[in-house]
């Protein structure tokens, strides 16, 4: 018997030795990048100036003057995970309750399933189907020389957040307790005015949570938002052709060199440090709001 009471103590130390050093790898992982990207990227944003790096307006890196103003591609990148989220976290939202509260179990089931098929659809996938209907639709329905632009892009992104935002808000809204919607029907509320009122402000962590990897997949798609935006490094507009942070690593990483190679890694740095500071201020305001 004493046998076994220290085997099964050298297991558990075991095994919570393996959840720490695991723990531990993922934090070494995370320093590891943030060193690469600081030590490739703050060279390029030495020599072309911190300022002009950011601010400037024009990226014109294959010219005889080379210029290394990323300003368009911050604000497309801005700019894009805002539409998506704005139409993509209200569908997915409402769909979640529809899985969680209202839908026959069935109808709930088949739903799951194709909220699961499009979580496992390649990016290129997307992009295809978006340069083959979308962007022709949009070109169509507004009249425009190209749709290849960045409403073409936001509803591609839509799109491609709605499993995430889904599967995790349908969670944290079955997550809660049954007691409050008794509590609230029983005082005379109607199903939907508990579901609104009572069961989604009680999931608001989980809910904020789905919307944190709603932006995160927006901001760091690259293949698909290259196929339908345009890849144009232009000022930001709704039905004009743009390039993204992560396009504009992703078009120019494979011939560039030099100081042009640099700035890449620099957008890259950027990119890492806009998907931290997202996910910090989140965290912030989960913790002061629960």
């Amino acid at each position: 018997m004493e046998k076994i009471k220290k085997t099964a103590r050298w297991m558990e130390r075991a095994m919570n030795l393996l959840f720490l050093v695991c723990g531990l790898l993922t934090i070494l992982f995370v320093v590891l990048i943030t060193i690469f990207l600081l030590i490739s990227g703050i060279p390029a944003i030495r020599d072309i100036g911190l300022g002009d790096f950011l601010f400037g307006k024009v990226w014109a890196s294959t010219s005889a003057k080379p210029s290394y103003g990323i300003l368009p591609f911050i604000l497309t990148s801005v700019h894009g995970t805002l539409g998506a989220i704005l139409i993509g976290v209200p569908i997915g939202l409402l769909c979640a309750i529809f899985l969680a509260k209202m839908s026959p179990k069935k109808v709930s089931s088949a739903v799951r399933n194709v909220v699961d098929l499009l979580a496992g659809i390649p990016s290129v996938v997307y992009g295809l189907v978006g340069m083959i209907i979308i962007v022709p639709c949009v070109r169509e329905i507004f009249h425009l020389p190209d749709g290849a632009n960045l409403f073409s892009a936001i509803l591609v992104l839509a799109v491609m957040i709605l499993p995430s935002v889904i599967s995790v808000s349908e969670t944290a809204i079955g997550a809660v307790p049954k007691e409050y919607e008794e509590a609230s029907l029983a005082l005379g509320a109607t199903k939907t005015e508990t579901v609104f009122k009572v069961v989604v402000p009680a999931a608001k962590s989980g809910i904020v949570t789905a919307v944190v990897l709603g932006i995160g997949r927006a901001v760091g798609e690259a293949m698909a938002v290259m196929m339908v935006a345009g890849n144009v490094a232009n000022m930001p507009k709704l039905f004009g052709s743009v390039r993204f942070l992560t396009t504009a690593v992703a078009s120019e990483m494979s011939y560039s060199s030099g100081l042009q190679r640099q700035a890449l890694f620099s957008i890259a740095l950027v990119l890492f440090l806009f998907i931290m500071a997202i996910n910090l201020i989140l965290n912030v305001v989960i913790k002061k709001k629960v």
